[in-house]
């Protein structure tokens, strides 16, 4: 009995200190796993927890923005990202304003705007900054604002490469036409600059007409009968917006002209209309990184990640024999929008 009970005792500290290493080792867990759950990690988050949401707000409905959402969510999918993706019927800078209020009222993860006036906008991107929601600009900027980056290429350096292309195609004589969307956006505004002073200052091109059709494809349509009419012997077209690029495609065929077209910014329209002649040249933005820059950034800011302010994706000249390149985008309504 005493032998039982002397080996009863020397167990007995034993068990207690396994006790206390258990315990201990208890404490020292909590505190990580609760310092895990406020890391907004796609890593930390069990598949019950909530996706990240990022807003992605355009000027206006158009074509080439459904080909950048379907870019966009290429890279956002795989990371387990869903976007609210939001624009109005056409280009309204208060419908922008309530659009970017609703994201922010939904507390989306962030914010990638493509501003109407970055000016007009700056006080409500602010606002969702002063919120925690990082914002992030592309294709047109709001410098004086608190947003985080700009992703996009510089217009007046875009206009002057589409004044090179004229150049070239002319050989630095030749009369041109001109339309554009807006006199006051900044980015069709700039690209118009960078073009006129290229041609000024190096070759002997005459701009015949410049025209602002103001966001409608009808109006693009009208200005070109005037214009072709008005100057038969016109030697190019440019276009330095969405609609008139489109509408150019529909006067060329119905015309059967030959002339030279030169568009500003890649559309899934105009590859088509590259390869069968109703387009010459387009001077392209890269449009097709915004999507995977955008997402980039957005994740690294939301997890608190620096990111750079700016991120000039350039411009390219497309041809018949490099448009190819450009990925093919098919105009499908968005599947993981919401």
């Amino acid at each position: 009995m005493r032998l039982h009970s002397s080996s009863a005792s020397s167990w007995l500290p034993a068990i207690l200190a396994i006790i206390a290493l258990l315990t201990a080792a208890g404490c020292v867990k909590e505190p990580e796993a609760q310092h895990l759950l406020t890391v907004p990690s796609p890593v930390a988050k069990s598949e019950t927890e909530s996706r990240l949401l990022f807003g992605i707000l355009y000027p206006m409905a158009h074509p080439f923005y459904e080909m950048i959402t379907q870019l966009t969510e290429q890279s956002a999918e795989p990371l387990g990202i869903d976007l609210f993706v939001k624009a109005p019927d056409e280009v309204n800078l208060e419908q922008q304003i309530r659009m970017m209020e609703q994201m922010i009222k939904q507390r989306v993860d962030g914010i990638a705007v493509s501003p109407v006036d970055g000016d007009a906008l700056a006080p409500v991107i602010d606002k969702a900054i002063d919120a925690g929601i990082p914002v992030i600009c592309f294709e047109t900027d709001s410098p004086g604002s608190k947003r985080l980056s700009y992703i996009g290429a510089d217009h007046f350096k875009g206009g002057e490469l589409v004044g090179e292309v004229l150049d070239q195609l002319l050989k630095g004589r030749g009369m041109v036409l001109v339309e554009s969307g807006f006199p006051t956006m900044t980015a069709q505004k700039q690209r118009l600059e960078g073009m006129l002073q290229y041609i000024e200052s190096h070759t002997d091109i005459q701009v015949l007409d410049i025209r602002y059709n103001g966001g409608s494809e009808d109006q693009a349509l009208a200005d070109m009968e005037i214009m072709i009419d008005g100057h038969p012997h016109f030697d190019a077209f440019v276009s330095l917006d969405l609609w008139s690029a489109s509408s150019s495609i529909l006067v060329w065929k119905a015309k059967g002209l030959n002339r030279d077209v030169v568009a500003f910014g890649m559309q899934s329209d105009i590859k088509e209309a590259i390869h069968n002649g109703q387009i010459t040249s387009v001077v392209s933005q890269n449009e097709q990184q915004w999507g995977e820059e955008i997402i980039a950034g957005l994740l690294a800011a939301a997890h608190q990640k620096p990111i750079m302010e700016r991120i000039d994706t350039g411009t390219r000249v497309m041809t018949r024999s490099t448009v190819d390149s450009f990925p093919d985008i098919a105009r499908t309504p968005s599947q993981t929008s919401r």
